[in-house]
Parts: C-alpha cells; structure tokens; sequence
C-alpha cells in the first residue's frame, strides 16, 4: 500500500519539528504501524534523502521484495528509513 498524501505531510512535520536531542522514531512507529520503519546514522545511506531536514533525512522505502530497496517515488513507498544527520552534514 503507497504512503497516503496527508500521511506523507503529517510525517515531515514530525520529523521537521524533532529536536536533534530527541528522535521522533518511536513515535512515528506507534502512529504509523502500517509502514515499514528503520533509522540509521545519514552517512549510512548512499542514496539521496527524498526530504532533508536539521536533524534527519527522510528516506523511501520499498518493502514488496525480500530485501527493502530506497526508491524516490512516494507511490513505490511503503516506509521510511529515518537517518540521523550529524552537526554540519
């Protein structure tokens, strides 16, 4: 199932509001169950972020396969990987 439109806008004003000191995982987790979820450090993904903000990169994620692949269209999308950014990045 592809990511809802009004999902997708709730989701980035969570993660573009997260404090650096706090991640909004767990909390995304519990709102959205449907999607798939997976956070990581930025520097660990090579693909570009669909959306960058302060603290995070919002990825898409593909999980119809045996292994999650990052694509860049919300429709292919079934979760996110949300990637920590560190200071500067």
């Amino acid at each position: 199932m592809a990511i809802k439109a009004e999902e997708l806008l709730e989701i980035e004003t969570l993660v573009a509001q997260a404090p650096a000191d706090a991640s909004p995982y767990v909390a995304l987790r519990l709102k959205y169950p449907h999607l798939a979820w997976s956070r990581c450090d930025a520097s660990d993904v090579l693909e570009e972020p669909f959306r960058s903000f302060a603290a995070y990169d919002l990825h898409l994620l593909d999980v119809t396969n045996h292994c999650p692949t990052v694509v860049t269209d919300p429709e292919a999308a079934m979760g996110f990987i949300l990637a920590a950014r560190s200071p500067g990045q």
